[in-house]
């Protein structure tokens, strides 16, 4: 049971207490960027006075946004703290007047170093140890996001947070065995494809980017590309035949009805075998306060779904982390 915020977010909010931020920039790249686009979607829901944008880290810094100044907060993620674009992000933004908070797993990290703060979070992914998914990378952004929307607006989310953050990890763990005889069936015909594109909106959409660019590329080699669920239907929808694959994840936020279209025409046209749907209605999220759950149900599906990434990787006969050609094997790219 988390009953209080860690005492490094703690402090990071602290600093920032009567700190009048008129906007708020997420920045990160790849996997880290990914949680930044549910964090935006948290922000834009639950804040009235806080505007907020999400910016691939070195664009952020070639972009240079007028609004990045001394009222501007920047919230950096990077999971070795050493993403040398993030670090760089970093510097460009304490060089114009903004606050830093790095989120990093390594806290003498260049980002730790060169954030004004610098908060921890635990992966299980890169790490292989187990953890508790409530303090994960996102968990720890949204704790972030609800203290400051919190000392803000006094909305209340923190403590619906935490409680809902509590029951996390036991809803991960039923959701495997939910999703256990569905995945034993998906994994052979998906084994043998070229392609797999991945399907979302809302708060769930980061999901499906990360798991497409760096699970199913990165780690798989498919071709491989996120959709969103309405995007989908001006122009990526012409791939759709019978032998299309596709992971679909229905969310739980306002934008579901998108992602319901997407399915439905995908089941029209396509072929239900080649159609993985991971719909957030069918999770058990006992415990969980409803406003909380829609950014949640992202965490179930990712968690998830990395179990059947390794189930695919043991019938193409190629290792998830080890057989990667240029991540962490190259430094001078």
């Amino acid at each position: 049971m988390i009953a209080a915020l860690p005492a490094d977010v703690e402090r990071a909010l602290a600093a920032t207490a009567g700190r009048g931020f008129s906007h708020l920039f997420l920045v990160a790249c790849g996997g880290s960027l990914s949680i930044m686009m549910a964090g935006k979607y948290f922000a834009d829901r639950h804040s009235g006075t806080l505007a907020c944008d999400i910016y691939n880290a070195d664009e952020f810094v070639c972009r240079d946004p007028r609004r990045l100044g001394p009222d501007a907060l920047v919230i950096l993620c990077s999971q070795t703290g050493t993403t040398k674009e993030t670090v760089r992000a970093a510097k460009h933004a304490r060089e114009r007047g903004a606050t830093t908070i790095g989120m990093t797993l390594d806290q003498t990290s260049p980002l730790a170093r060169t954030a004004d703060r610098a908060v921890a979070y635990q992966a299980s992914y890169t790490t292989g140890k187990a953890i508790d998914s409530a303090c994960s990378n996102y968990g720890v952004l949204y704790m972030l996001l609800a203290g400051l929307i919190d000392a803000r607006e006094n909305a209340g989310l923190t403590a619906d947070l935490l409680r809902s953050l509590s029951h996390l990890q036991p809803a991960i763990d039923r959701a495997h065995r939910t999703y256990e005889s569905r995945f034993q069936a998906f994994v052979p015909g998906f084994a043998r494809r070229d392609a797999i594109y991945t399907l979302a909106s809302g708060a769930s959409y980061g999901a499906a980017y990360s798991y497409a660019i760096c699970v199913l590329m990165e780690m798989q080699r498919y071709d491989s590309q996120p959709i969103h669920a309405n995007e989908f239907f001006h122009g990526p929808f012409e791939v759709v035949d019978k032998d299309a694959a596709f992971i679909v994840m229905l969310g739980l936020d306002e934008t579901r009805r998108l992602a319901e279209r997407a399915r439905d025409f995908l089941f029209k046209y396509g072929t239900r075998e080649n159609i993985l749907v991971l719909d957030g209605a069918e999770l058990d999220l006992t415990g969980m306060a409803d406003r909380i759950k829609p950014y949640l149900a992202p965490l179930v599906f990712f968690d998830t779904l990395w179990r059947f990434a390794y189930r695919l990787a043991d019938l193409r006969g190629r290792p998830m982390l080890d057989g990667r050609r240029y991540m962490k094997k190259l430094t001078d790219y």
